[in-house]
């Protein structure tokens, strides 16, 4: 059941009882916008967060009846350091959930040694120059980040498209509270992340935000100041996004829901 459907400043935000009816809606949005992009383009530069908070998403898109041999596949971040075969890995989140289950046009991945981090971050922006992205589905982090523009690193005039971050501790714990690892030290200290000019470059976004545990966020998201303290905040400024809650998520940005 749709609890509420408002607009806050530029951004489109409906709530959802549960997050497995946040996820068939935003799904059947993204499937709409992506075989628009295909009409009118051929082809669709799609970039996949990769997190359990997009598992109801990501679930009900593959049955959305999307020609998927016309989508281009990219993600927006990877931890440095992670094993190849290392299944919290970004890249092998998104192998189990989607790509390997469709065939894509093509498929770009972020996973380098430590040592080629910064090469890869170069040829990953060369890529998005040569294939402008259409389209990125993004999560809220409980700090507040997108990818992983943590607090401490953002920058929403970033002149970078992709870059090295050291990732915060409220990141990091949140890896573990998503059951991706068990323990604080496993998580990577770094990654590779598109920066938030990157973010806001990207013609059209759909969020997806379940769990009370990102209610903070989201209330601070909507409610707070638009800056870098919150970087989800900026999503409140772009000009074709849509964000997608469940009550959970929702509950401390909008009282009595």
């Amino acid at each position: 059941m749709e609890l509420l459907n408002c607009k806050i400043e530029n951004l489109p935000v409906r709530v959802f009882e549960t997050r497995e009816e946040m996820g068939k809606a935003a799904a059947k949005d993204a499937a709409e916008r992506i075989k628009n992009i295909i009409a009118k383009n051929g082809v669709a530069n799609v970039v996949f967060a990769a997190a359990p908070s997009q598992n109801e998403l990501i679930e009900e898109l593959l049955g959305c009846g999307i020609d998927w041999s016309k989508v281009r596949g990219f993600h927006q971040d990877e931890y440095i350091g992670i094993g190849e075969e290392e299944p919290a890995g970004f890249g092998n989140f998104l192998r189990r959930a989607i790509f390997d289950r469709v065939e894509f046009k093509e498929l770009h991945y972020l996973l380098c040694k430590p040592e080629e981090a910064q090469d890869k971050c170069g040829e990953y922006a060369e890529l998005f120059r040569k294939y402008p992205a259409d389209l990125i589905f993004l999560g809220v982090g409980e700090n507040g980040h997108l990818a992983f523009n943590d607090p401490p690193v953002a920058d929403f005039e970033d002149p970078k498209a992709i870059k090295i971050v050291a990732l915060d501790d409220a990141c990091r714990r949140q890896q573990v509270n998503d059951g991706c690892f068990e323990r604080f030290e496993d998580v990577p200290a770094q990654a590779m992340s598109l920066t938030m000019s990157f973010i806001r470059s990207v013609p059209e976004a759909i969020c997806v935000v379940p769990s009370v545990r990102k209610a903070e966020a989201v209330a601070r998201a909507l409610r707070g100041e638009i800056s870098t303290a919150c970087p989800a905040s900026i999503l409140r400024r772009l000009g074709n996004a849509a964000l997608y809650l469940d009550r959970d998520s929702a509950s401390l940005a909008f009282a009595g829901i």
